[in-house]
């Protein structure tokens, strides 16, 4: 007899349920008995935190029974169409192209996005090049450690430029918002390459730069068993442009490489890439980004507020939060400030890539087991109000106010790579005491007045936006919690305007991606996007 398979969602799981109880919980809900279960597995997950008397996880479970159920089925159970536990294929891809051409594909960027291009294209049978401005991440790894150490900036080789991309030094995230067929691959080849399976399952997976570090290298290593070409330290600083399509790079040394497509996958700190884009006449347009500082919090506390008597459980780990409100504004009526890039367990770590200008992010390790939270606290910001600033007008005005951001926060803390910061308490009451909490913060932080550093309509935002967190977070206003100057590198502050078939407008056989080119905003949708450029080109082969 064949067997059919279920899924049985919302099944509430608590801290210290064991399988038994679980497996019972789902017989009673199919009214079967639980001999009659077959191979159930877990197949999604999250915490359910909301009431900190009762933090449980939140459950879906797969598994068969011998009899099909009669209809109607219970409420929140399903048939399967397709198992969760199916492999995701490679196949999921376009078929490999069987176009005999000499010239490569230039992928142009090893993050999220390029990697992921690279890797499909060269799996089906394409020849790639992948330059990269950068180091290799275990290179990489040794400059940021100047940079925290030393205060000495390699502008080429830092948080946003190298192996990786900015990705590789965050909380490394993997949830996202877009949903696509590509996502599915994208976990999967994680798990490929080194992640744990976990991630398929977690509603809210991460991996640590840790990891990062490892998969970065293991892509790398599979990339150029399949032939393709790895050029680290190679900047691109011109495009090859015949009869309006691209035809190859130039590089900062001066050599001319052709190609038969060209993937933009710079990432969102490659100004100078936008600027060369904006003489040769790309189609470029200015779009909201957002900027603030990064808040530090202990994160014994964190865990108390949002887990209460839960905290420290086996089963937990290090407290999130995410936050938003949206709060009065002169100009908006209503603007959004929210928290982002929240790391729990981790460090803030500086991430400028230009000479005189300060910027900070945060990342965190796989075990998020340091001692502080840290998150972005970042205001909307749109071309409208860089116009009323008095920027001029054009698709770089938001670059422009990120340099001028990074600078002003690069003299607040002596015209050095160190972090202007000022405690949460003394924020909210305008007054630059000149005292600072502990801090995980490396090379150093300079106690200052953050209402001088940024802009007016931003610093009355995060007034507002940090009271109305606090009461939904009892306790995060605190004098045990710093804001670091400043988060300017949110997302990219303009976007590449890209054709339905993924090209450029006006200029063909240019494929910008990720969040470097406005279509991203994080490490798996930006892989989305690479792979997506990816398939273009082969569905293009093989027309």
């Amino acid at each position: 007899m064949s067997e059919t398979r279920y899924i049985v969602h919302d099944v509430d799981v608590g801290l210290d349920e064991d399988d038994a109880q679980i497996f019972a919980r789902l017989a009673e809900r199919l009214d079967v008995e639980v001999e009659d279960l077959l191979r159930p597995v877990l197949v999604r997950r999250s915490l359910d935190a909301r009431r900190r008397r009762d933090v449980h996880f939140v459950t879906s479970y797969e598994l068969s029974l011998a009899e099909a159920l009669p209809e109607p089925l219970p409420h929140k159970v399903a048939r399967v169409v397709r198992s969760r536990l199916s492999p995701a294929r490679p196949e999921s891809l376009p078929v490999a192209s069987q176009r005999a051409d000499s010239r490569p594909v230039i992928v142009v960027g090893a993050g999220p996005a390029g990697l992921f291009a690279a890797l499909a294209l060269a799996e089906a049978g394409r020849r790639v090049v992948l330059l990269e401005r950068g180091k290799p991440v275990e290179r990489r790894m040794r400059d940021i450690g100047t940079l925290r150490m030393r205060a000495e900036l390699d502008p080429e080789s830092n948080i946003c430029f190298g192996e990786g991309g900015a990705g590789t030094y965050t909380d490394g995230k993997l949830y996202t918002r877009i949903k696509h067929p590509f996502m599915r691959w994208v976990l999967a080849c994680f798990v490929r390459f080194g992640a744990p399976e976990s991630i398929l399952v977690d509603a809210h997976p991460h991996l640590g730069t840790d990891k990062l570090v490892q998969i970065v290298r293991a892509m790398r290593e599979r990339i150029l068993e399949l032939g393709a070409e790895v050029r680290f330290e190679t900047r691109v600083d011109d495009l090859l442009v015949h009869r309006g399509a691209v035809v190859g790079v130039r590089t900062r040394e001066g050599d001319e490489l052709r190609a038969d497509a060209v993937i933009l996958a710079t990432g969102h700190s490659a100004r100078d890439t936008y600027e060369r884009l904006e003489a040769l006449g790309v189609p470029l347009e200015p779009k909201p980004f957002a900027v603030g500082v990064r808040a530090e919090h202990p994160q014994e506390l964190v865990n108390e507020i949002q887990l209460g008597a839960s905290a420290g459980h086996p089963k937990l780990g290090a407290a999130d939060y995410a936050l938003s409100a949206q709060v009065p504004d002169a100009f908006m009526g209503k603007r959004g400030v929210y928290s982002f890039c929240m790391c729990p367990g981790g460090l803030i770590v500086p991430s400028p890539t230009e000479p005189g200008g300060m910027a900070v992010n945060g990342m965190s390790n796989a075990k998020r087991g340091g001692r502080f939270a840290n998150s972005g606290l970042v205001v909307q910001v749109t071309p409208e109000d860089l116009r009323r600033q008095g920027y001029a007008e054009g698709p770089l005005i938001g670059v422009a106010f990120q340099r001028a951001l990074e600078r002003a926060t690069f003299h607040a803390a002596g015209d050095r790579y160190y972090a202007p910061a000022m405690r949460v308490t003394d924020f909210l009451n305008h007054e630059a005491t000149g005292e600072l909490a502990a801090t995980s913060f490396r090379p150093g932080a300079v106690p200052s007045d953050l209402w001088q550093v940024l802009p007016e309509f931003v610093t009355q935002c995060l007034e507002q936006g940090i009271i109305t967190f606090h009461g939904k977070m009892r306790g995060y206003v605190t004098r045990e919690a710093n804001l670091f100057g400043t988060e300017t590198r949110t997302s990219s502050p303009l976007r590449v305007l890209r054709e339905k078939d993924m090209q450029c407008v006006g200029f063909r056989q240019l494929y910008p991606v990720g969040e470097g080119a406005g279509y991203a905003g994080g490490i798996v949708s930006a892989a989305v996007d690479g792979l997506k450029a990816a398939a273009a080109i082969l569905d293009r082969g093989t027309s």
